[in-house]
């Protein structure tokens, strides 16, 4: 799917989080409690225990689904909920969300709604024991902001596309619903739609009549699916088929886009996951068909709804052949969102304290089908050089959680959606799987997904079938890894005579005080000496640590090694601190080492010791121009790369000290980068990935002057053909410089692409040149325009403030902190752009000291803004830090 501080809760979040948490640890809360928790506080979010109060008295839910869609920005529809009650509740509510209500009836009866815009609630008198019938036929506006039913209108031809995002609990925003994972149910819809639409669902429709002006789509009750996992999509979409696997597969994307897809790539990784699945899971993919749906202005990369997968066009259409890491991406996503039809679908979490479950196994199991179905078998090598690192950097920040935190309402649900949900969790289930044994890991998810299968389950279920699988108290594992925050460090430490080892222990260090878990944990050691012809492997062993010391008596004796790697193979879950002499040996023979995932390590040991402020950022950059030319593995280079451009963030956010040095490394990164564009004429993926870098790199005007030559095809390079994303990519260069004709440029352009990207394209490359007015202007935008696409504004603010703009920012930083409380005020979603985003950045002690106050002053922000101010502000601090190294 998609892509804080326990601390900050209020002290009313932190009474409902302690009922949650007494209501999740035993079998059912009592009856008083449960009938109390029904009351609800008239917004659209529901408590866990609201959640679970509404659970134990409704089953067997059924909906009855009719919308009548046209190309209108409304649509209409007809919901007819069946459900079963154990007994009528004083207070029973179904979810509704900002509809204009037509007509009510319940059980037969007709009457007016008592609806407060978010939910309805029913009338006990009209209730019964037993089962019970609710319709509702309502009107209801399209969303524009990627939940709901979200509403489209293609800029290239004016057609009309529908698409659905119900995670967390969106569904109440196109049909009457109780809006929880836990209350699983059928649906069956019926769809009246223009005579040029597809309709995608869950299941295949089983007729389609013509109505005269419309279509009358009828599809079969699905399967017993939770709210967020339902789907419907519609529009005028192309649809590509491939029957030649175990299920039929179809793919589906806007008419003016259908040129940029390339169908084979997409039915050729769906077929090898699906294969994939079937054998590992044992058991056969739940759902009959398998629908992908490429969609605009989507909030993530793509959703798992049941059997109607949906991904964002702007992750996965290009305006050229496919790069290979484009393709491993879209590979990778194929089967991170394939694995959820099993584990997330099919078992579903009971309550959002489970969704990190959903995704880090989704992120493991995606991991591990794309390295051995497809192409890409070094895939275990990209996940630890992009998404790993990101889990690291997150569980070092003063925000780090637990894997398994408390999810008070479904307005939290995504408070702590990020790195470690996904790329720790994975990496612990990963070291899982060591631990217990590649087989015994398989037959215990296999079990538990029999076992649970259409049902919802909790941690403890999962744990518990591996436990048995393999005959394992876990307990303890589970404590260390799933409850306690924050990331450990692991450091040799050895002491050699006459050329042999006489002493060798890890040492492991915690990187914060307030989370000192030390962990158990299995590795590899990995010893090396240097030889005329390069790095040697001397020797690999295994070995299980804990502690602050591990003795390695077994080393003893041992040739004295001239580089140690305490995380050999990426078994474990750890930062890697080189003791002295393997940080010597690693810079001096960086390019000899042949192993292309301990090159990798080696990379990034030495990134992370210039963010600790153990080494000097020069120091790194100096590395890097020597060594990143010789790369000849391009997932290091994507790494080597990304992180030169983070370090040239930094001398840009440091500017102006420094500015003499700043000067000269850019120029000789840009140099750099369109040398290696040059010479990697042959190899069409590595020139794409330098010239990327020379583009993103270049900031003087030699280069800036270059790359507008080559944008107006009076320069070339040789094997490099400039498409539409590399010139949006050029101009928007261009004008964050505002070099040359970059204002001219970018009219032209945007009168030539008016895509949807284009349109996307062209905001970007305006809204980041560096004028005050225009920054004002933009900023306003963002702040009070509520009629321009959210995935428009949304780019407005990743543009609006690169690094180098700093005096730009520091003009509006007053007003962004002072009207923050008002952002927030727009929801979770507009906020996790906003807060990410807008944040001043100044890398200075000032800026640090308005973020603290802001952080005092401030104390009724939500815990997503409270959690991205601090956030910030250690980043800031990081920044200085490194500013004093460089000094």
């Amino acid at each position: 799917m998609k892509l804080l501080s326990t601390e900050l809760f209020s002290p009313r979040v932190i009474k409902t989080s302690l009922i949650a948490l007494c209501c999740a640890s035993v079998v059912s809360c009592s009856s008083s409690l449960s009938t109390a928790s029904l009351q609800r506080d008239g917004s659209a979010y529901i408590s866990q225990v609201q959640a679970q109060a509404r659970s134990s008295v409704v089953s067997n839910a059924q909906y009855e689904l009719t919308f009548f869609l046209s190309e209108h920005s409304q649509f209409s529809a007809k919901s007819i909920v069946h459900f079963d009650l154990s007994s009528v509740p004083k207070s029973l509510t179904l979810d509704l969300n900002k509809a204009n209500i037509k007509q009510f009836i319940v059980n037969g009866t007709k009457v007016y709604p008592n609806y407060n815009g978010a939910y309805i609630v029913l009338n006990q008198s009209l209730l019964v024991d037993g089962h019970n019938t609710v319709e509702v036929e309502f009107t209801r506006e399209h969303s524009t902001n990627g939940e709901g039913l979200h509403r489209f209108v293609d800029p290239v031809d004016s057609k009309i596309y529908l698409y659905s995002h119900f995670e967390p609990a969106a569904a109440q925003q196109m049909f009457a619903v109780f809006d929880q994972p836990d209350l699983k149910a059928s649906y069956q819809i019926n769809v009246h739609a223009p005579k040029d639409w597809q309709v995608i669902s869950a299941m295949r429709e089983t007729n389609v009549v013509d109505q005269g002006d419309t279509n009358l789509w009828t599809f079969p009750a699905t399967p017993k699916l939770s709210p967020y996992n339902f789907s419907m999509h519609a529009g005028p979409y192309h649809v590509w088929e491939d029957n030649s696997g175990r299920y039929p597969m179809r793919l589906f994307s806007r008419q003016s886009v259908a040129n940029q897809v390339t169908p084979q790539d997409w039915f050729t990784y769906t077929k090898q996951g699906l294969d994939f699945f079937d054998r590992y899971f044992g058991i056969a993919y739940p759902f009959k068909k398998y629908d992908q749906v490429l969609v605009p202005d989507f909030l993530y990369g793509a959703m798992e709804n049941a059997g109607a997968i949906t991904f964002s066009e702007d992750r996965f259409l290009f305006n050229a052949k496919m790069t290979a890491e484009q393709k491993e991406r879209l590979a990778g996503v194929i089967m991170h969102e394939m694995a959820h039809q099993w584990f997330g679908d099919l078992v579903t979490m009971k309550w959002w304290n489970g969704l990190w479950l959903n995704e880090s196994f989704a992120s493991f199991m995606g991991t591990l089908a794309t390295s051995e179905a497809t192409e890409f078998s070094h895939a275990w090598r990209t996940f630890y050089a992009s998404g790993k690192q990101a889990a690291y950097h997150q569980d070092s920040l003063v925000t780090t959680h637990p894997i398994e935190v408390p999810v008070a309402t479904s307005q939290n649900a995504f408070d702590n959606i990020d790195a470690i949900t996904y790329q720790k969790g994975a990496s612990t289930i990963k070291q899982l799987r060591h631990l217990l044994g590649e087989e015994t890991f398989r037959r215990g998810v296999s079990q538990y997904l029999q076992q649970y299968s259409y049902q919802n389950a909790e941690l403890n279920d999962f744990i518990d079938s591996l436990a048995k699988a393999s005959g394992r108290d876990l307990s303890l594992w589970t404590k260390e890894w799933l409850y306690a925050a924050g990331v450990n460090t692991i450091k040799a430490q050895y002491t050699c005579q006459r050329g042999q080892i006489d002493s060798f222990g890890l040492v492991q260090t915690s990187d914060d005080e307030e989370h000192p878990t030390l962990r158990e944990q299995r590795v590899q050691l990995g010893l090396f000496n240097k030889t005329r012809y390069g790095l040697e492997k001397q020797q690999v062993i295994a070995v299980t640590y804990k502690g602050a010391y591990t003795e390695i008596d077994e080393l003893i004796g041992e040739v004295c090694p001239d580089l140690v790697y305490p995380n050999y193979d990426d078994w474990g879950f750890v930062k890697v601190a080189l003791d002295s002499s393997s940080f010597n040996t690693a810079k001096q023979s960086l390019g000899q080492v042949t192993d292309p995932l301990l090159r990798s390590m080696l990379w990034q040991s030495m990134w992370d010791s210039v963010i600790d402020g153990n080494t000097s950022l020069d120091q790194f950059l100096n590395i890097a121009l020597i060594n990143a030319p010789l790369e000849k593995d391009y997932t290091i280079l994507g790494q080597v790369l990304g992180n030169l451009q983070r370090a040239k963030n930094y001398l840009d956010l440091m500017a102006p000290a420094n500015a003499a040095y700043n000067s000269k490394i850019s120029k000789a990164l840009s140099q750099m980068s369109l040398r290696m564009s040059m010479e990697s004429y042959r190899n069409s993926d590595f020139q794409r990935r330098w010239f990327d870098a020379y583009i993103s790199l270049s900031s003087h005007g030699d280069a800036l002057k270059h790359i507008q030559s080559l944008l107006q095809s009076k320069s070339h390079i040789k094997g490099l053909s400039i498409d539409q994303d590399l010139r949006w990519a050029m101009i928007r260069q261009l004008n964050r410089y505002d070099y040359g004709d970059a204002q001219a440029l970018l009219a032209k352009e945007k009168h030539l692409d008016q895509s949807d990207s284009g349109e996307k394209a062209a905001i970007a490359a305006e809204v980041i040149r560096p004028q005050s007015s225009l920054k004002r202007q933009w900023l306003n935008t963002i702040e009070n325009n509520d009629s321009m696409a959210f995935s428009k504004i949304r780019v407005a603010m990743y543009n609006i403030y690169p690094a180098e703009q700093k005096l730009l920012s520091a003009a509006t930083a007053e007003q962004r902190f002072a009207n923050l409380a008002l952002m927030d005020d727009k929801g979770p979603v507009f906020m996790r752009s906003f807060a990410a985003q807008l944040i001043p950045t100044d890398c200075s002690a000032a800026n640090i000291d308005a973020i603290s106050q802001v952080l005092d002053t401030q104390t009724g922000l939500s815990k997503l803004a409270r959690r991205a101010l601090l956030e910030t502000r250690q980043q800031e601090q990081r920044c200085v830090k490194i500013k004093q190294t460089l000094q």
